[in-house]
């Protein structure tokens, strides 16, 4: 029961610290809700983010930490709370006591001096070496054996990946917004910010890293049970930092191999939805987003496969047809504050560019 509790008040300030109610959200994305499901892998869990529910080596090595930090200061509040106890009860004014009369003072103890020095020496010692050896074991500098490697990159506010992969045309596999990992393989990711500072954090897998412009900077996780990771940015990194949510979608690697083969796939083109490809090429849309073959955009989420993610807008809605049409017509009523204008298109032309990206899959 304790720990239920901690944990729920941990979760709790997850969510106030980094000012996101998507916690609340997590039903409405949940993978049985998605629209795009026939697409996705599939997953057993919803696992929220809890440094105490680790599903990873460098969580377990977070979490194991904390253990002894909250043990060690815990300890140290009961022996101070009770010493202060112990003065009040012992120490208070007697009812026989005069009026300004002065307890008897005891000046000085070489014993209880040298105890106080020495033991939060010792304690600041342990705490020194274990979280140094923490450090050591999580902070690597190069990636694990046989890891699967990709690049982070941070948007105001959307994830890019992109999966380094000689094997494959391009020597990468370019997605947005929800990152698929197979299950009991290290994963490396390398961190990269396109704007502003932006923090990777997905609690269950790993520690929090931040994403700063001009520089890269490195974590790695080993996803240990099958199931969607929730995380968040974790920096503030403008008006929608609480709507850039992180999905890590861990399977098993034949079901990770087979959604990598849907990515690297050919872009569909489906004659019947001509007309919303092409209105989609004469506006501003392939400006910002890529789809192979038919745009070079370099703003926005790469589209080629669209329909195979579970949520638009960096994970804050359900990827379904209603949902994308609203997103197409006004994506400030879903994510007020977003980079992606309206473009004003009549009924005509939104039902034609829905019908189009949903055949991306």
């Amino acid at each position: 029961m304790p720990f239920k509790f901690f944990s729920a008040v941990c979760l709790l300030a997850f969510t106030i610290v980094t000012g996101t109610g998507v916690y609340g959200a997590t039903d409405i994305c949940a993978p049985g809700s998605v629209g795009a499901s026939d697409a996705a892998t599939p997953m057993t869990q919803t696992i929220l983010p809890n440094i105490f529910d680790p599903h990873s080596p460098p969580a377990r090595m977070i979490q194991e930490l904390s253990w002894l930090v909250l043990g060690i200061s815990g300890g140290l509040f009961i022996v101070v709370e009770g010493m202060i106890l112990y003065g009040v009860i012992m120490y208070r004014r007697k009812k026989n006591q005069k009026n300004g009369a002065e307890p008897r003072q005891v000046y000085g103890s070489n014993p209880v001096e040298i105890a106080w020095t020495i033991i939060p020496l010792l304690i600041v010692f342990v705490l020194t070496l274990t979280t140094v050896r923490a450090i050591r074991s999580i902070e690597l500098t190069e990636a694990p054996e046989g890891a699967l490697q990709v690049v982070v990159i941070g948007h105001q506010w959307w994830w890019e990946y992109r999966y380094l992969d000689p094997n494959v045309p391009g020597g990468q596999v370019i997605v947005a917004n929800e990152l698929h990992v197979p299950i009991n393989r290290p994963v490396w990711l390398r961190l990269e910010s396109a704007d502003v500072i932006h923090s990777w954090w997905v609690p269950a897998l790993a520690g929090k890293m931040d994403l700063i412009p001009n520089h890269t900077n490195q974590t790695w996780f080993t996803a240990e049970t099958e199931g969607l990771y929730l995380g968040q940015c974790a920096e503030y990194c403008g008006n929608q930092h609480a709507g850039m949510l992180l999905r890590v979608v861990a399977s098993k690697p034949a079901d990770f191999d087979a959604w990598m083969q849907t990515q690297i796939a050919p872009t569909v083109n489906d004659p019947s939805v001509a007309m919303g490809r092409d209105i989609f090429q004469e506006y501003a849309c392939s400006t910002c987003h890529t789809i192979k073959g038919i745009s070079d955009g370099q703003f926005a989420p790469d589209l080629t496969h669209l329909m195979s993610r579970q949520t638009i807008a960096s994970g804050v809605a359900p990827l379904d047809p209603a949902t994308l049409r609203a997103w197409i017509n006004n994506p400030q009523e879903l994510k007020p504050g977003c980079n992606m204008p309206s473009l004003q298109l009549d009924s005509q032309e939104l039902d034609a560019v829905t019908a189009y990206l949903l055949t991306l899959r």
